[in-house]
């Protein structure tokens, strides 16, 4: 980040945006300015009882919601970096208030394009998630909108000096509404709800998500899905970890729930680059093709079919790697 002076954080009270603010903070304390941009204001006072403006002198913190174009226009005066996490992602909410979830994901998503490009602002990436890919949920179809809108912001960039990119990752270990956290909850009454016993899901911790972002400002060229290479888990394998004792209760597959979860998709092969721990998607309308973008930044086409799933990644958390992930990252004193 030795260029980025100036960082507004759209959803900045969220989970992803309280452990990227906390990480900036402790890495850059004089940083210029830090924005944490959101709509509820308990939990703007509740996050400034940690990270108060007396402390941090950069940081301020500004009531606000991604549908209000006006709003972020406002806001991003005098910033040169955005990071856009700011979304509705609750899969059932999704099927059941769709318009809602478009308002937010999908308008919202060109809201802070269009005000990037009214403002000096220099690097963008936005947050996706596995669900974009193949979606057949709703929630996933907003999110895969918004994808392809902050990729193709940079055909229209003109001649600013300003880069759209966009990560994508899958369940982030610990999040608000996220399994782990539902099963040890739920295990105290002795059951757990699974809705597959086939189930998988990617997994990546939320200090992993947050340095593949910092990654991501540094190293984007513009337009490109960058995905990271991180492990599976089955479903009864973190519920044999957290409730080994506990009886199972199969209540069947959501709506608009998969078995398991893609990230890259076999049509998503031909335009896809091995970066090493991560890979890129370009843009098929993009300035660089793939061979031109290994030339400028290395790294290797994948090879044409390739589908990186949930189901078939070659590296799974075992239930022992599962505990201690708990202990780590949420629960200290976490205990079978």
């Amino acid at each position: 980040m030795k260029d980025l002076q100036s960082i507004l954080v759209t959803g900045g009270t969220g989970s992803f945006g309280k452990a990227f603010i906390r990480t900036v903070l402790a890495r850059h304390p004089d940083i210029k300015r830090l924005v944490v941009f959101s709509r509820d204001e308990l939990k703007q006072f509740e996050m400034a009882q940690e990270f108060s403006p007396e402390r941090y002198p950069g940081l301020r913190y500004f009531l606000g919601d991604v549908r209000d174009e006006a709003r972020l226009s406002r806001a991003l005066e005098g910033i040169d970096t955005v990071v856009h996490a700011a979304a509705l992602k609750q899969v059932p909410a999704a099927e059941y208030n769709p318009f809602e979830f478009i308002k937010t994901n999908v308008l919202g998503a060109q809201n802070v394009i269009d005000a990037c490009l009214n403002n000096d602002v220099k690097r963008v990436v936005a947050l996706s998630t596995d669900k974009a890919a193949a979606p057949i949920n709703l929630y996933g179809a907003t999110k895969l909108c918004s994808d392809k809108l902050f990729t193709a912001a940079n055909n229209i960039k003109g001649w600013r000096d300003l880069r759209f990119s966009v990560v994508r990752y899958g369940n982030v270990m610990g999040s608000r509404g996220s399994v782990i956290p539902f099963f040890l909850e739920k295990r105290k009454t002795g059951v757990l709800p699974i809705t597959h016993g086939d189930m998988t899901r990617f997994n990546i911790t939320l200090q992993e998500g947050v340095d593949m972002v910092l990654w991501a400002l540094e190293n984007a060229h513009g337009g490109e899905i960058f995905v990271p290479k991180i492990p599976s888990y089955r479903i009864l394998d973190v519920a044999a970890a957290i409730g080994p004792d506990c009886r199972h209760e199969v209540l069947g597959i959501r709506p608009g729930e998969k078995i398991h979860e893609e990230m890259i998709t076999s049509s998503d092969s031909f335009y896809t680059v091995d970066l090493g721990d991560y890979y890129a998607i370009l843009s098929p309308t993009g300035a660089l093709g793939v061979e031109a973008y290994c030339e400028r930044f290395g790294g290797t086409p994948v090879e044409p079919g390739y589908a990186y799933n949930s189901g078939a990644n070659p590296e799974f958390l075992s239930v022992e790697q599962l505990r201690a992930l708990v202990r780590e990252h949420i629960d200290p004193d976490f205990a079978v």
